[in-house]
């Protein structure tokens, strides 16, 4: 069953760092994968995108210059490096793939939508961090 996994969350400082994976179980040519988060009580947010096409990436205005997305093609892994964290990036994490561009993968009316919207989403992973 084609599915997405993600990994690497858990509890950290202020200040402090992780890194998410999400792994894929089939090949992630032509997809587009997408990190989204949501925090109780709040709306579903983008955090950051990236194609598999052309490595192209886009991030989330809260999170620019503090997160990093890459992609391991031979592995079928997506991965965001969580720099410099705040209380407030505290959240559930979800990673989410679809054959469409990097920019509409991240388009405010689908993140509204969620699971619906995207071909693969995964179950998540909880980051809390703590001030």
């Amino acid at each position: 069953q084609a599915q997405l996994v993600e990994s690497g969350g858990g509890l950290v400082q202020s200040g402090g760092s992780l890194r998410l994976s999400c792994a894929a179980s089939f090949t992630l040519d032509h997809y587009a994968i997408g990190w989204f988060r949501q925090a109780p009580g709040k709306e579903r947010e983008g955090v950051s995108g990236i194609s598999s096409n052309d490595g192209s990436t886009v991030y989330g205005d809260s999170v620019k210059g503090r997160f990093t997305i890459s992609i391991d093609n031979d592995q079928n892994t997506v991965y965001l490096q969580l720099n410099s964290l705040k209380p407030e990036d505290t959240a559930v994490y979800y990673c989410a793939a679809d054959v469409t561009t990097v920019q509409r993968m991240c388009a405010p009316a689908r993140i509204r939508i969620g699971p619906g919207a995207y071909d693969y989403w995964g179950a998540g992973t909880q980051v809390t961090v703590s001030s």
